[in-house]
């Protein structure tokens, strides 16, 4: 694949002198689980050099058996020392691409899949910015699945107990160490539930960040006895775990905010207008790959702070695209806001589904119809002719296969590999039989 760039080598003169014994090399499935392989560091500049091969055929919703020799490409902009590992044996880490024994990019590799949508932006001299608000539950082991206990009883803002507090700042440290900017960190509505706001950052680095701290907080809470989980709904009657993403573009010329207008309602731009017409426009048909479990569709339901129905807004949160109040003198902070996406998504995938929509709005200025600023969980004729968004997973992985943007977005490769896999996750849904079921008819009839 080539001799080492400058930076490669700085790496591997870096890994050195640092004292790391191993590198995992990290990736991601279709459906977004984290994989690796561990080398040791004599290898590393061969891997860098020749990449390192793994059997592609091994993994869900990857490869083909017939393709199945595959080689993970490090990317040096994502090389860090695990700050959660022993200093003893030292243990760094880099995300990877994906490639085939050839030397070309993998397509079915769901970090192409977003590195060709931020290509696509880049052709209409647009940067895609965003910044992710990534929620979990934290819960005590042993987990027993029938009384799940979190680690604390406390809600939104409120300042929880010592040691919810001390894990959450061991996270936001342990990211920093990782090059991973927190804006800020709270407690969330649930018990145990905790939210990472993180600095806006490009697409591509923004989502290494989200596969990194899900990483971490698993890790870090796992070295306290807890067990943290990105399960969209692992409660019922409480909130659900989103990750609301506050999105921009930039222009390339002069990095200026596109989506700023102060002389425009909510001091947002035409072409701001249009983007959010275009995720509108596309919302069912990318609802699969933002939210894509079964449990998510617990979570997109009235009543409970997720959004139901495909409108816009700037005050109601129950809207599915908000944009947040900013003063007019400052158009750097101009944005829109996504709701449904949850923490379980693959967020390659889901920012390049995301991205795509929104440039097709712009691509055929597409018009933005009124906001929505009425409350919509109360029944209004109004609310009747809005569209919603899917109720359930096997209805989203409908509207998907129906998606010529998703399908582009996504290339034949991930498009069709993410549909079998989830198709087979509702099957399965579909064939159990629940606790709630058996309780509810089994000494009725």
């Amino acid at each position: 694949m080539g001799t080492l760039s400058e930076h490669a080598q700085r790496i591997v003169a870096l890994a050195n002198e640092q004292g790391v014994e191993h590198l995992d090399l990290q990736f991601t499935d279709v459906t977004g689980m984290v994989k690796a392989v561990q080398i040791p560091v004599r290898q590393l500049e061969a891997s860098f050099a020749e990449g390192t091969w793994f059997d592609g055929s091994a993994l869900e919703g990857f490869a083909r058996v017939a393709e199945s020799d595959m080689y993970l490409r490090p990317d040096p902009n994502t090389y860090a020392l695990l700050p959660w590992e022993s200093d003893e044996h030292r243990i760094a880490r880099l995300i990877c691409d994906v490639y085939t024994p050839t030397g070309e990019p993998f397509a079915g590799d769901p970090r192409d899949v977003l590195k060709r949508a931020v290509a696509a932006a880049e052709q209409m001299n647009f940067r895609y910015v965003v910044a992710p608000e990534l929620e979990f539950f934290l819960f005590r082991e042993p987990v027993d699945v029938r009384d799940l206990q979190t680690v604390d009883r406390f809600s939104y803002f409120d300042v929880s107990d010592t040691k919810s507090r001390l894990i959450r700042r061991e996270i936001v440290d342990a990211l920093d160490k990782l090059g991973i900017k927190v804006d800020s960190a709270h407690h969330e509505v649930g018990g145990g539930q905790h939210e990472l706001d993180f600095m806006p950052l490009d697409a591509l680095a923004a989502a290494d960040a989200v596969l990194t701290a899900r990483f971490a907080v698993k890790s870090i809470a796992a070295a306290h006895g807890m067990y943290a989980t990105f399960m969209p709904k692992p409660l019922a009657k409480v909130p659900g775990s989103g990750m609301h993403v506050h999105q921009s573009l930039i222009d390339t010329f002069n990095d200026s905010n596109v989506f700023a207008d102060a002389h425009n309602d909510y001091h947002l731009s035409n072409l701001g207008r249009s983007f959010i017409a275009g995720q509108l426009a596309h919302a069912r048909g990318i609802c699969a790959v933002l939210a894509p479990l079964v449990n998510s569709y617990k979570r997109l339901i009235a009543g409970l702070e997720a959004p139901v129905y495909v409108v816009w807004a700037q005050l109601n949160r129950a809207a599915l695209l908000r944009v947040p109040r900013t003063r007019g003198d400052q158009p750097e902070q101009v944005r829109v806001e996504l709701r449904c996406v949850d923490p379980s998504c693959n967020p390659y995938l889901a920012f390049a589904v995301m991205l795509r929509a929104g440039l097709d709005g712009v691509a055929q200025s597409m018009e933005l119809p009124n906001p929505a600023e009425e409350e919509l969980y109360l029944f209004n004729n109004r609310r009747r002719l809005l569209a919603t968004l899917p109720a359930s997973l096997n209805e989203a992985l409908d509207h998907l296969e129906q998606s010529e943007l998703a399908s582009e977005a996504l290339g034949l490769n991930v498009f069709e590999r993410f549909l079998e896999a989830k198709r087979i996750e509702w099957n399965e849904y579909v064939l159990s039989v629940s606790p709630w079921e058996l309780e509810r008819y089994l000494k009725i009839y």
